[in-house]
């Protein structure tokens, strides 16, 4: 059986030498005579696994140490609930800036718990542009300010983060070690795993060590980030596979040149393929060009019945996961850090003979 080409946007393609290690190591890690699967989460081994995939992180993302590194469970629609709970001051807004559904989802958790202001909203350009810097207007005196840095759904990016005068809290599911970030900028990253990290059901919390103390003491301690410090990850049970993974990957990624020679196979990625669809009106590209995702490539087509046989022949050429999503219709390429350049080609290649056929 061949491997596709999976463009969906998550559960989303491993690197093939992680998944060929995982299958080497699945029955027997390393003269053990078990699975990661089957081990203590408090034996030497596992111990040494959990560390290594905290330590490839820091590296990777130069994280000091104010900051706590966490692996939790539940992905990143969890945390949309945990940080109000864990951030939100009694009395005080949080700020949102509304870039699409998952900064939309993660608004209304947190209106749950407490205000929510919205800084900035993309709503009146049908959620396809990003604010740039000095647009959101931040309250001087917020829990928190929030933002998605990736919306997956619209193909949207905030290409340069603001410098709220709060903390800020991102959610980097679709985009962590795609690209630099300095992470002392950030209160608090999270991110779940299936895009990038890893399988799903895993979700990193990269988090500021005094701002973990906010966490009040009427909560329960399973969901206080403090909980989960002092003994890093351990406080229940972990997602030991989906952990073991994450350092497979991380692996991977020091192995490949770390994250500035992903960021630029990324942009080679993005611009093949926005070049395409800015060479003709056959296609109908959907970000702003400011605004474009490196991860999640959007567009229609100029006859939009064309879209489900486009979707057709190119799952029968071998490429899968094209349909946009079903709120919004139309197409999307995911195209994360394991997809590769020459698949990418392959798509660009594919769609130069469907207009041909079909223009």
């Amino acid at each position: 059986m061949g491997r596709i080409l999976n463009f969906a946007s998550g559960p989303a393609m491993l690197p093939l030498p992680v998944l060929e290690k995982a299958r080497e190591e699945m029955l027997d890690y390393r003269g053990s005579g078990m699975s990661v699967m089957e081990m203590s989460h408090r034996g030497r081994i596992f111990d040494g696994i959990i560390k290594a995939a905290e330590a490839n992180l820091r590296q990777l993302l130069g994280i000091s140490d104010d900051y706590a590194v966490l692996f939790l469970p539940g992905g990143a629609s969890q945390q949309f609930a945990l940080v109000p709970l864990n951030l939100a001051i009694p009395g005080r807004a949080a700020d949102f800036v509304d870039t699409g559904h998952w900064a939309g989802k993660a608004r209304r958790e947190a209106e749950i718990v407490g205000p929510v202001r919205v800084a900035w909203s993309g709503r009146e350009a049908n959620y396809l542009a990003a604010p740039r810097p000095a647009d959101p207007a931040f309250a001087p005196d917020a829990s928190y300010a929030y933002l998605c840095s990736n919306e997956t759904i619209g193909g949207v990016r905030i290409a340069e983060f603001p410098r709220p005068p709060s903390p800020l809290v991102a959610d980097m599911s679709s985009d962590l070690l795609s690209r630099a970030v300095e992470v002392d900028r950030f209160g608090l990253i999270f991110a779940g795993a299936q895009k990038n990290l890893g399988p799903s059901g895993l979700g990193v919390v990269i988090i500021r060590r005094d701002l973990a103390a906010r966490a009040p003491d009427s909560l329960n301690l399973f969901f206080r980030y403090r909980t989960h410090i002092p003994e890093p990850s351990l406080y229940n049970t972990p997602n030991t596979w989906a952990v073991y993974i994450f350092k497979l990957i991380t692996d991977w990624v020091a192995d490949r040149g770390g994250v500035p020679a992903l960021e630029e196979t990324n942009e080679a990625k993005a611009e093949l393929l926005y070049r395409r669809l800015d060479s003709s009106p056959f296609w109908r590209p959907l970000a702003q060009k400011d605004s474009r995702s490196r991860m999640n490539v959007t567009w229609r087509l100029a006859n939009p019945e064309l879209e489900d046989k486009f979707v057709r022949e190119a799952k029968a050429a071998g490429m899968d996961g094209l349909k946009g999503h079903r709120s919004v219709g139309g197409l999307r390429a995911s195209v994360y850090n394991a997809f590769p350049l020459e698949g990418v080609g392959v798509l660009v290649d594919f769609m130069g003979d469907f207009e041909k056929r079909n223009g």
